[in-house]
């Protein structure tokens, strides 16, 4: 098992090329007699193991089984399971994850292997009526109707709907005074998660600013190039259309790293300031994100960060 993480160095150098890693994993038998697949970022992930000595801890969260010593670091360990409805043969491995800040381990019944995928094969949950825990679906054998796929979880509401305590919410009072921006223009936001989309909004509310709110890199790349064909009809630039570009890291069909090459690439938006959100932090991350031209970069989820650095991206560009 300690082989299944090795070659960071390797997985770190897919930042910009739409292409990432998935640890699949199966968490048992579902009602119907199914047992799918199931898949997190390998960049959310510290360790894949034998699953350790679990102490129970009195008036823990429900689906919480405990906690565990990792590496002399006190972890609570999630019955991942349970949270999503599955029944397991037995609990075998715990996936240790870096996440929002914050490190939990995911109690599995079987780890299979790490796979290597284009973002373009991972379709959004929500766009195919799927959502709840789920993300987003990825194909693992190609792009065919019979291709095999993988239930990528939704991390950010399953940690939300089992710890809380550990999921920042927005405190609008932190957050300060409106942001202006320039006139006509709005923030362009993408993010494929339902409860990272709902924070956003509230920080952008109450910012008082207008913004469009995305699921995809896609979409948001396709929403940019159809301002810009208003901005031509009005005279304008997208420039003055867009004020910020606000991306997640992690979406399908296009990651935020490849959103913000294209965006730094193209004549027509590279003066517009593109600040990457992301709950995957850390110096790696951040520095892949300045390579491909991010002008700003803030972790997963401290609203007053969020509108700092939102305010410093409108602010460079005056």
């Amino acid at each position: 098992m300690s082989s299944i993480l090795q070659e960071v160095d390797e997985r770190s150098r897919l930042a910009g090329t739409n292409k990432f890693e998935l640890l699949l994993f199966r968490l048992g038998e579902e009602s119907g007699g199914r047992r799918e697949v199931f898949g997190i970022n390998v960049f959310k992930v510290r360790e894949a193991m034998i699953m350790p000595k679990i102490t129970p801890m009195p008036g823990a969260p429900r689906h919480v089984q405990g906690v565990a010593n990792i590496r002399g670091q006190i972890v609570p360990v999630v019955d991942l399971p349970a949270v999503v409805g599955c029944t397991p043969r037995g609990l075998n491995f715990l996936i240790v994850t870096e996440y929002e800040r914050s490190v939990q381990g995911f109690a599995v019944e079987e780890v299979e292997e790490i796979t290597r995928l284009e973002w373009g094969r991972v379709l959004s949950a929500e766009a195919n009526a799927v959502g709840g825990m789920i993300t987003s679906l990825a194909r693992l054998d190609g792009d065919s109707d019979q291709s095999r796929l993988a239930l990528v979880l939704d991390v950010e509401k399953v940690l939300r709907d089992v710890l809380p305590s550990r999921v920042q919410e927005a405190r609008i009072e932190q957050i300060g005074q409106r942001l202006e921006l320039p006139a006509g223009s709005a923030i362009l936001a993408a993010d494929d998660s339902f409860v990272a989309r709902s924070q956003i909004e509230k920080v952008l509310q109450a910012l008082h600013v207008p913004f469009i709110m995305t699921k995809t890199g896609k979409e948001a790349w396709e929403r940019l190039q159809a301002l810009e064909q208003e901005a031509k009809a009005e005279g304008r630039s997208a420039r003055q259309k867009v004020a910020v570009v606000l991306s997640d890291l992690e979406m399908p069909e296009m990651d935020g790293f490849t959103l913000t090459r294209k965006i730094k690439e193209d004549e027509r938006f590279k003066a517009i300031p593109v600040v990457i959100h992301s709950s995957l932090t850390g110096r790696a991350n951040e520095e892949h994100a300045r390579n491909v031209g991010a002008d700003g970069y803030v972790g997963k989820f401290v609203a007053e960060e969020l509108g700092a650095a939102l305010r410093k991206a409108v602010a460079g560009q005056r």
